[in-house]
């Protein structure tokens, strides 16, 4: 018999997970602690990448259901100095190997595929411990608890099933972002539209950075980063927009008008989003009947990844569960070794650092160009 699989966190990972689980016929239950899918906004546009996230959902058979989520021109690319000066213009012509898709429609693809039933909704995973011979009780804070055989940690930054194999905790990477959302942007907004163009802006600057995306509904979602300490940022009040907004952009002073206007023309309060990383090649000694996948595992600084290796995690942690019926330990220890490989693939890219020199659009212009030729 198969042993039922008990994933802590219904993030794009352990849906995965427990999708490639149920084409294989393992019986699953994803515990999340949000009250439903609805409970809060599920974040901007992922790219999916053809060599993991999308073979992801090939493994759960769902690639059908991810193409009609697809934004179509969202792989538009466009570089621009900090005074507007375009140095890199993409256009989406249809060939490139990541499409662009909302996060809480591809969320929503992934938990219409499941039985109902199979997410329980409303249960924070408070604790969570051993009781010998691979298994294990978690501890919800609404109380009730569940005892498995199989335990996952899908539960991201601040898992709490990560203590069980590491002492390993997330680390602030002295960066921050400050997020943004200009609505009805072509009419509104004209300005910073034409800055962003049909896909994506970078306007990258040593310890200064203006990311944003066009989105559903031409919408405009910014991500301001700064290189400054926590303590820095804890001297704004970001419950006044007006005065939040002015000190942000007072650090892009002789930007170009259309860049900062990202930040000063925000239609939402800003909000402030600290980045933080476990350390990189964070391994553990195999530890019977858990495991983790995604941020629980290898939480980095954002680079277009995270949410496509937490997905292959997913689908590969369920194939090897499907390969080895009866050998738990077997599967999780093929699983934990090409996780551990890939995350140090991942780590070991040479993209220019945010706060290096390097950092500059004509840097990152000439590194995307040698990527892709």
């Amino acid at each position: 018999m198969r042993t039922p699989v008990t994933i802590i966190g219904a993030g794009l990972g352990g849906l995965t997970l427990a999708r490639v689980l149920h084409v294989h016929d393992i019986p699953v239950t994803v515990y999340e602690a949000e009250s439903s899918p609805s409970a809060r906004a599920q974040g901007g546009l992922l790219d999916i990448h053809d060599h993991n996230g999308q073979l992801a959902l090939k493994a759960a058979g769902l690639t059908d259901e991810f193409h009609a989520v697809v934004l179509e021109g969202r792989q538009a690319l466009r570089i621009l100095d900090r005074d507007g000066t375009v140095v890199l213009d993409q256009a989406d012509d249809g060939t490139g190997g990541r499409p662009e898709v909302q996060r809480g429609d591809l969320r929503q693809v992934l938990l219409d595929s499941l039985p109902a039933g199979t997410v329980r909704w409303g249960h924070k995973a408070s604790g969570v411990r051993a009781l010998g011979e691979g298994r294990h009780e978690v501890t919800f804070a609404g109380g009730g608890t569940v005892v498995t055989g199989l335990l996952v940690g899908a539960d991201g930054a601040w898992s709490r099933v990560r203590p069980l194999l590491s002492t390993a905790a997330p680390e602030y990477i002295g960066k921050s972002v400050v997020e943004t959302y200009l609505f009805d942007a072509g009419t509104r907004h004209p300005d910073a539209a034409r800055a962003v163009g049909d896909g994506m802006l970078i306007v990258p600057s040593p310890g200064r950075e203006i990311f944003a995306h066009r989105e559903k509904d031409d919408t405009l979602h910014a991500y301001v980063g700064l290189a400054e300490p926590r303590d820095w940022f804890a001297a704004i009040d970001f419950s006044d927009t007006a005065t939040a907004t002015a000190r942000i952009a007072r650090e892009f002073d002789g930007w170009a008008p259309e860049l900062t206007a990202l930040i000063t023309g925000t239609d939402t309060a800003p909000v402030l989003r600290p980045l933080y990383a476990l350390p990189a090649g964070l391994r553990w000694d195999r530890v019977p009947g858990v495991t983790l996948l995604g941020d629980a595992a290898h939480l980095s600084a954002p680079n277009g990844e995270g949410a496509n290796l937490a997905m292959l995690d997913g689908a590969e942690l369920g194939q090897a569960l499907a390969a080895y019926p009866g050998d738990v330990e077997t599967a999780l220890t093929e699983y934990e070794r090409a996780m551990f490989a890939r995350d140090a693939e991942a780590h070991a890219d040479d993209m220019p650092r945010f706060d290096s020199p390097d950092n500059t659009a004509r840097g990152l212009a000439d590194w995307f160009t040698e990527k892709e030729g």
